[in-house]
């Protein structure tokens, strides 16, 4: 009768995957025949431990055994049973643990191909994508503008129109891979594919590259264009331009650009997603027996009634002078916060009229009543620390 799966890994049956993944690199490594030459079970044990990880690392796999254990395999389920390839399990990075960088790594090859389930490399890719950042002031992200850019990016090559040789004759087939852009290569116990180091998984060679692009296809290039900014962008929001970034590999699309904003502070606003905020400053005067003020917004100046006996620090809203939403039909607010001056340099004729003005205040009036209570409140905390 076969070992159990969950036994084989020594993990329990409810061990997530991040769990059954740890167990079975601790016995790939302890176990792999090309570190244990001269232990003879360390083969089997290790092709037990990568049956047993070949259904429990793959969701589908594992549901079957789940339910009928080891006849779901016997019977052909599961992808054709445990012949049928690794199927969804990642093996790529425990391998990677064990060869190191003998196979795959930064090359793009791996263990993935030889086992079936990987990513094999594509011999021509897309054009990497691009970032620029641009800087904006509050009102040209506010109201959406129009924005020219620079920038230097790979294009494909006007003389050979990106086959990297003068002409077709110019282009053979790779003698090392034959075309496949792969090559097979074979470390004791395991065969991997690797990409071919000579054609580099193109599957051609060159034998007369071209002068202007030196046989890549592709050419560095400054451009210009002009991105048209929509009303209300804020930092960190990017402008997408479909395949304005690097070239392609020939016969592949180009990547794309994307401008991300960077908006400017503003002297007089802070911007709070939609609405804006700003400090309105105002004369003891005007806020005590109230009126009307100018404030500021993004559309010029507007008018504020402000009752009397505002305090400072007082916030009023104005509907729909913020800035509209980049993402619908929403208008942020204008929320402006009163700030009371204290007048400075008076004259001698004004101190004495404000000195009988404050004679005049009283506790009904809002002239020592917070006062009061502050330091009868300060007594009574001093008083309880000494009693």
């Amino acid at each position: 009768m076969s070992k159990d799966f969950y036994s084989v890994l020594g993990v329990d049956k409810s061990a997530d995957e991040k769990e059954i993944k740890k167990a079975y690199r601790r016995l790939a490594m302890k176990y792999h025949p090309d570190k244990n030459p001269d232990d003879p079970t360390a083969e089997e044990k290790f092709k037990e431990a990568t049956t047993a990880y070949e259904v429990l690392g793959d969701k589908e796999k594992r549901a079957a055994y789940d339910r009928m254990g080891h006849a779901a395999f016997e019977q052909g389920m599961g992808n054709g049973g445990f012949g049928g390839g690794f199927g969804n399990a990642d093996f790529s990075d425990i391998f990677g643990d064990i060869f190191g960088g003998a196979f795959g790594g930064s090359s793009g090859g791996g263990f993935g191909d030889f086992f079936g389930g990987g990513r094999s490399r594509s011999r021509a890719q897309k054009g990497s994508d691009l970032l620029y950042k641009i800087t904006l002031t509050l009102e040209e992200a506010a109201k959406g503008c129009k924005k020219e850019i620079s920038f230097s990016s790979s294009v494909t090559c006007d003389t050979c129109h990106g086959k990297g040789a003068k002409s077709d004759a110019d282009i053979s087939t790779c003698s090392t891979c034959h075309g496949h852009g792969q090559v097979r290569m074979q470390q004791g116990f395991f065969a991997v594919q690797q990409t071919c180091p000579d054609c580099h998984g193109t599957g051609k060679q060159i034998k007369n590259p071209c002068p202007d692009c030196h046989g890549t296809g592709k050419q560095q290039q400054r451009q210009t264009l002009e991105v048209s900014i929509p009303a209300g962008v804020d930092n960190g929001d990017r402008v997408r331009l479909a395949g304005k970034g690097e070239a392609g590999d020939a016969g592949m699309p180009s990547g794309d650009l994307f401008v991300e904003v960077v908006v400017q502070p503003h002297s007089t606003f802070t911007r709070n997603g939609s609405d804006l905020h700003v400090d309105v400053p105002t004369n003891i005067a005007l806020a005590t027996l109230g009126g009307e003020i100018e404030v500021p917004t993004l559309d010029g100046r507007v008018k504020l009634k402000i009752p009397e006996g505002t305090q400072s620090g007082k916030t009023f809203r104005i509907r729909n002078k913020g800035v509209s939403s980049v993402r619908g039909n929403f208008q942020g607010d204008l929320l402006c916060r009163i700030v009371v001056e204290t007048p400075t340099n008076l004259s001698s004729q004004q101190k004495d009229l404000l000195r009988q003005f404050g004679n005049t205040l009283n506790d009904k009036n809002g002239g020592a009543a917070k006062q009061k209570g502050f330091f009868d409140k300060l007594k009574d905390e001093v008083k309880d620390m000494f009693d």
